[in-house]
């Protein structure tokens, strides 16, 4: 007897366990089936909200716990600007006076950077959860007040690094948003930050938005190492490699 299709257990049903993708949606005449067209739709939306979504640093702040802040915001006067010169969210306001002109090198070990990036969410979710358990591996390093930068892209970490006097800076900051996760945070670490610092130059822990992507601990985990080892050898970037032993997931 021919069997007919969707005649039976779902044959997709096991590949779904261990991915977010999209697959086996289905048929239904020409299309999808509705219910994977209206998840399809809620993922959109989703990712609109958290491009667009203005983030809110208060609840952060009071998460962060009495650790000293400093406000910021990039030259991008507001989110369509934001979202239409990348370049302005790369540098700070010409008008910033939270932020010494010239810091002293070597006056911190690291500076910490939560900015908005791509998705608020992300940012209202993850950042302090995160800021916090790498802080907790960080025993003995000098830590500069934590920078909360609003219309900020990755590469402004390197002015405020710089303003600093900070030896590493590490940007926590919403990643641009899929159809599969709308709150996933990405992590850049650069050594010896300064204006003009390339991508190459960096090293970046990315999907942090457990349970779906990975844990707060296992980042933590991959930071912290390769924070030692950039101290260690004075280098971020292609010439530090992430070495660390396979960690389970926690």
């Amino acid at each position: 007897m021919t069997k007919l299709v969707g005649d039976g257990p779902d044959p997709w049903t096991v590949l779904r366990r261990y991915t977010a993708a999209r697959v086996g949606l289905g048929r239904a005449g020409d299309g999808v089936p509705t219910g994977r067209l209206l998840e399809f739709e809620i993922a959109h939306a989703q990712a609109r909200d958290a491009v667009h979504t203005p983030v809110d640093f208060a609840p952060i702040r009071a998460q962060l716990g009495g650790l000293d802040t400093i406000d910021v915001r990039s030259a991008a006067a507001d989110r369509a600007t934001y979202l239409r010169r990348p370049d302005l969210g790369r540098r700070l306001d010409a008008h910033c006076d939270t932020l010494p002109a010239t810091g002293e090198p070597g006056r911190y070990d690291a500076a910490f950077v939560i900015a908005d990036g791509l998705s608020a969410r992300a940012v209202h979710d993850h950042a302090a959860e995160m800021l916090r358990a790498v802080l907790d591996r960080l025993d003995g390093w000098r830590i500069a007040p934590v920078v909360l930068a609003t219309q900020a892209r990755v590469a402004l970490g390197d002015e405020i690094g710089q303003r600093l006097g900070a030896a590493l800076v590490v940007v926590l900051i919403g990643e641009r948003p899929g159809l599969s996760a709308a709150d996933s945070l990405g992590i850049y670490l650069t050594a010896a930050p300064k204006v003009g610092r390339g991508d190459h130059e960096r090293n970046c822990i990315s999907n942090v938005h457990p349970p779906g992507g990975l844990s707060y601990a296992l980042a933590a985990e991959k930071l912290s190492h390769l924070m030692t080892e950039a101290r260690r050898l004075g280098i971020t970037g292609v010439g530090l490699k992430d070495d660390l032993p396979t960690l389970p997931q926690q």
